[in-house]
């Protein structure tokens, strides 16, 4: 396994925005974030392993020590005009076909990374008031590889990147950095290009738990689905999504 490298993730990077943790350790890169005291423009906490690691609607997220990702990218930057969640997962998307020189990683919404229809990483973003501040925690879960015993997962094994763990949280932390800056630019015309589930049935559960079939007809420019059912068009702002054979 190759251990993380600051040197190697914070090349080229503008080190004057910003500031990064490694850990070997931690419960959870999300909550260091929200305890710390933000210097830069962008505080990057990365870690080989989390006790605690989580994902989206209090779900458990896997994190042993076996060279996986496991960030976070806290900012007390304006982000509000993208809907950072699909955007970060569509940074994450051409970073990794970038460095493993396939265009083979799908996206599902809202913040799920597929590979063969199984996920191999997901984002979960969280907001806090510090000090008056809004701060914007994402979190960024990629599975390099996985044990046998979870293979439920995906994971990027089959494009034998492994040992270039620290050149792709490289990619990914400088297109963030970029794309911050321009935060008008055109996401949604590629996130609809990458979507798995675009125009296929799927089923959805809503924040009132009620599971309902339906089309994903598309999104809007705030990350919304847009969704045909049997009463018509609808708006979800959020809620979970299945799709038959993906898992």
């Amino acid at each position: 396994m190759i251990k993380l490298n600051k040197d190697k993730i914070l090349k080229n990077l503008p080190l004057d925005k910003l500031k990064l943790d490694i850990y070997k350790e931690i419960d959870s890169t999300n909550e260091e974030a929200k305890r710390i005291k933000i210097t830069h423009d962008f505080h990057v906490i990365i870690s080989e392993k989390q006790t605690k690691g989580k994902g989206r609607l209090g779900k458990k997220w896997s994190s042993p020590n076996s060279g996986n990702i496991y960030m976070t990218i806290c900012t007390e930057n304006d982000l509000s005009i993208s809907p950072i969640s699909l955007v970060t997962a569509l940074i994450c998307k051409k970073a990794i076909n970038k460095i493993a020189k396939q265009e083979l990683i799908m996206l599902k919404w809202p913040n799920d990374i597929l590979l063969n229809n199984k996920k191999v990483g997901g984002i979960l973003v969280e907001t806090e008031i510090y000090e008056e501040k809004t701060r914007t925690i994402i979190g960024i879960g990629i599975n390099m590889s996985i044990k046998k015993e979870e293979s439920w997962w995906g994971d990027l094994s089959k494009f034998n990147i492994e040992t270039k763990r620290n050149e792709l949280i490289n990619k990914i932390l400088s297109d963030f950095i970029k794309i911050s800056d321009n935060l008008n630019f055109n996401w949604i015309d590629e996130w609809r290009d990458s979507c798995i589930h675009m125009n296929k049935e799927i089923k959805i559960q809503d924040s009132d738990s009620l599971e309902k079939k339906a089309i994903f007809k598309d999104i809007d420019t705030r990350g919304n689905a847009i969704i045909e059912t049997k009463e018509g068009q609808k708006v979800i702002t959020s809620g979970e999504i299945s799709i038959k054979g993906v898992y």
